[in-house]
């Protein structure tokens, strides 16, 4: 659908402003003529509209799982107005009003955790708990228990240490030499193991982090990160069990066990938080994206009180606590709009949405894969969904990406934006990805997979 955008709005010469100084992200700048970054320039509940006035149902809340709340909300807007202009910015060193009120909400969502630190991304947040691990060890352990071990097609951020400690090689190609200290393991992706099938399959899977720190040696070791459910991975649901195991082998070893909420965080499975799912209790807790929606940048890493407490000493120990610092975490801007944005997903039942929604969009795609050969795999968890892309069901053959990167133009002709695995893999950029709003209604849903449907068929999938 299109749409006039408001009279008052100028936009003449913003396109050409734009090619000729915004460098964007993920984005090939040297392509033919006519092809352009497109340039959203408002938004309402589900939906964007382009430069051009062209509508679109954004399936993927602002191109990377963030805008969990939907568009326009003026009151996440008011509240980050009147905070701005009563106090915006003091280092967080001190305290703020929205600071102080934001970290006790969330914390009460997340039962055993007590402390939050604030930044400003998803990798920083990330950083701070690799920073965590690294300075316990050196008051701790003689600096020997400093290892992170990090799980194949999980990503936990863009910065040298956080590329270090991800599992997308695409995304780690030409920016080496990476952080030492870093240790990879296989992911749990059943669809492609041998033993895939076999209800056990979760509890070995989860074993390779047991091999993994016996190989490297227990007393080097000082955690794990993992994502809940992988994301721009593949959306990777772990199997019954996985979790599970993961726990009693951190506890064995003395490892802390970093869960990363940038995606799953907020509701977006149908829970608060993905690790909620499956009956684990982490240490280290990161988060950003849906935090606030995207209407302030805020990440947060939230830790128990007993890793806190490490990290206190008398006043005559001068390096003994946590030394570090973000400077945008101390803008009141992030937290205000955080609390707002929590408050809406408690009254609007938005979690239980999630999880509702959620149910009828995996059923659908299911439905799909019933009509379209292409389609090997469905899989998701409350309002984050995928659909593996196969050139043979039989062998599991994934398609080339050209063929995701078509579905996904197909769908945007139709008006509906969905997303991809982008170029994280040599192999694996076959897995198309669904994350509308927490908002999704039924009639969303349907308009989505009539999109993806279109799209299947127009390429070949029919």
């Amino acid at each position: 659908m299109n749409k006039a955008l408001s009279p008052d709005q100028n936009f003449e010469g913003v396109a050409e402003d734009d090619k000729q100084h915004a460098w964007h992200h993920m984005f090939q700048h040297n392509t033919p003529p006519g092809v352009a970054p497109q340039i959203i320039v408002e938004g309402e509940g589900m939906r964007v509209r382009d430069i051009n006035g062209r509508e679109y149902l954004d399936a993927v809340s602002g191109g990377v799982w963030t805008v969990n709340v939907g568009y326009g909300r003026k009151r996440i807007a008011r509240a980050v107005h009147d905070q701005l202009v009563k106090m915006c910015y003091y280092a967080n060193t001190g305290g703020t009003i929205p600071g102080a009120m934001f970290a006790k909400k969330l914390v009460s969502k997340m039962p055993g955790l007590s402390r939050v630190y604030y930044s400003n991304s998803g990798s920083e947040a990330n950083e701070k708990g690799y920073k965590l691990v690294r300075q316990l060890a050196a008051l701790k352990n003689g600096g020997r228990k400093h290892k992170i071990i990090y799980r194949d097609r999980d990503y936990h951020g863009t910065t040298i240490t956080a590329l270090s400690s991800g599992g997308q090689s695409q995304r780690k190609d030409q920016y080496g030499p990476f952080t030492p200290g870093f240790v990879e393991i296989p992911d749990c992706l059943a669809y492609h193991a041998k033993d895939g099938d076999d209800p056990d399959y979760g509890v070995r899977a989860a074993k390779e982090l047991e091999k993994a720190v016996l190989r490297e040696g227990p007393d080097t070791v000082g955690a794990v990160i993992l994502e809940p459910i992988t994301a721009g991975g593949g959306v990777i649901i772990p199997p019954p069990g996985y979790f599970e195991t993961i726990g009693e082998i951190c506890k064995k070893y003395g490892l802390l066990l970093h869960i990363d909420e940038v995606v799953c965080g907020l509701g977006r499975t149908g829970k608060w938080f993905g690790y909620q799912h499956f009956g684990v209790r982490p240490d280290i807790v990161t988060m950003a994206k849906g935090i606030a929606s995207g209407y302030a940048a805020i990440s947060a890493t939230v830790t128990t009180e007993e890793l806190f407490g490490e990290f206190l000493a008398g006043p005559e120990d001068k390096m003994h606590y946590f030394r570090d610092i973000s400077t945008f975490g101390g803008c009141t801007a992030g937290p205000a709009a955080a609390l707002e944005n929590i408050r809406i997903i408690e009254e609007e039942n938005l979690v239980e949405n999630a999880a509702t929604m959620g149910d009828y969009l995996l059923e659908r795609l299911q439905e799909m894969r019933d009509k379209h050969p292409m389609i090997g795999e469905a899989r998701g968890k409350g309002l984050f969904a995928g659909l593996e892309l196969v050139a043979d069901r039989a062998t599991r053959a994934p398609v080339d990406e050209s063929v995701a990167i078509r579905v996904v133009g197909e769908c945007m002709k139709r008006g509906v934006m969905i997303g991809r695995t982008n170029r994280s893999f040599p192999k694996y950029n076959n897995t198309l990805c669904f994350s509308p709003a927490l908002i999704c209604t039924r009639d969303d849903i349907d308009e989505i997979i009539a999109a993806v449907d279109a799209g299947l068929g127009e390429v070949g999938g029919g």
